[in-house]
């Protein structure tokens, strides 16, 4: 029998692995090689759920009726939590029967709108650096990806007199994530303000990816409290982060009615919902009390200070009051090579992974990112390791 030999399409010609998919298997051999790898590498919470939302979750698993094929545009419940939830903390108000579209993660919701506002050909603006998952969106598609720089002189902010002297024809959409991942940098009315003139002015629709609010950031803001937002942008936003439910997949996209529909067009051909019991306990952890974030924040600044111990152990440089559940930090000045080479050599000599800046774009390639979601006692370990081997 003659066997089938078929190529992958070509759109993957343009995109790899995404980098931790990769890097998580080489740490995983290493472990069973008997290593004992501190991973600084991925923002996903070590910190589990609210009680309450995991209560949640068993009580309505444990329902006969809820074990089937779920609303494309999510539950009433669910939709209703949201805009709930906007509305309380970021003063936005939403129709939930309208405006608010849930989502299996917020990271689902950036192919959904790039499969369904870009042709072939079109353009998006993208940060450099920024989420690989951006590039991967437009890419797969069909389209083009134009750069803006995040630069540490600018603020890790958009140089918009730059942007105003580039060719913008042809350009759809504009991607933008304050706080931001991975340079820390907290959002601003007057960014927001900016960013919204500027795609008013240009007819490009600007998606706002807002997962880290409520994570070592005392300044919530959502772009479409901004006047006038809502006719040019639309936002996403997670459960991952701020409620530590990364594992959950449970996202939101939110923004005017005509573009929320659009969306669902393409999303409902994807997927069949989500499953309801996750959806309740989503809309529990909607609802819990102003106690939350500062016990959740209270746990990753605790870690704050062990990061900056480690990056001082290693050499580099960084900005102190980042939000997120990242350090970004620069090389030690007098490294000879890039952000990859020293990722490997502190992985070799010290058994610490810390993610190397340039995943994320050209802009990175002078830094390294290490994750605050492990432990006092790991990052306390790495710290140990690095003073014992690095340099030497």
């Amino acid at each position: 029998m003659k066997k089938v030999e078929i190529a992958p399409a070509g759109r993957l010609d343009c995109i790899k692995e995404y980098y931790f998919s990769k890097k998580n298997r080489e740490i995983a051999q290493l472990r069973e090689q008997g290593r004992d790898i501190v991973a600084l590498g991925i923002g996903s919470p070590d910190l589990p759920p609210s009680p309450k939302v995991i209560e949640r979750l068993a009580k309505e698993a444990a329902r006969p009726d809820v074990h089937v094929y779920q609303p494309y545009n999510g539950t009433k419940l669910l939709r209703e939590a949201f805009a709930q939830w906007y509305e309380r903390y970021y003063g936005v108000t939403l129709d939930p029967a309208s405006e608010v579209l849930p989502l299996i993660g917020s990271k689902e919701g950036i192919m959904h709108v790039c499969m369904t506002y870009l042709n072939e050909g079109d353009k998006a603006l993208i940060p450099n650096p920024g989420y690989p998952t951006y590039r991967a969106a437009v890419t797969l598609s069909g389209g083009v990806c134009l750069e803006y720089k995040l630069k540490a002189e600018n603020g890790y902010l958009p140089d918009f007199e730059q942007l105003e002297k580039e060719d913008l024809s042809g350009v759809k959409l504009m991607l933008v994530n304050y706080p931001n991942m991975p340079t820390g940098t907290r959002p601003t009315r007057e960014l927001f303000e900016k960013l919204v003139d500027f795609a008013s002015r240009h007819n490009i629709l600007l998606i706002h990816d807002n997962p880290y609010s409520f994570v070592r950031n005392d300044v919530r803001l959502s772009i479409l409290s901004i006047p006038g937002a809502k006719d040019v942008a639309m936002e996403m936003n997670s459960l991952s982060k701020g409620h530590s439910m990364a594992g959950w997949r449970v996202g939101v996209l939110t923004g005017k009615k005509e573009w929320i529909s659009d969306v669902l067009r393409f999303k409902s051909n994807m997927d069949s919902g989500m499953f309801y019991p996750i959806q309740a306990a989503a809309a529990e952890a909607l609802a819990l009390g102003e106690e939350w974030f500062p016990q959740l924040n209270e746990t990753y600044y605790s870690r704050e200070e062990k990061g900056y111990e480690l990056l001082d152990a290693l050499g580099c440089t960084y900005r102190k009051g980042q939000a997120g559940l990242f350090i970004w930090a620069s090389l030690p000045e007098n490294y000879k090579g890039d952000c990859f080479q020293f990722s490997d050599e502190v992985l070799d000599k010290c058994d610490v992974f810390v993610t190397p800046g340039g995943i994320f774009g050209s802009e990175g390639t002078r830094n390294i990112r290490i994750s605050l979601c492990v432990t006092k006692e790991l990052l306390q370990k790495a710290i140990d390791k690095v003073k014992a081997n690095f340099g030497k």
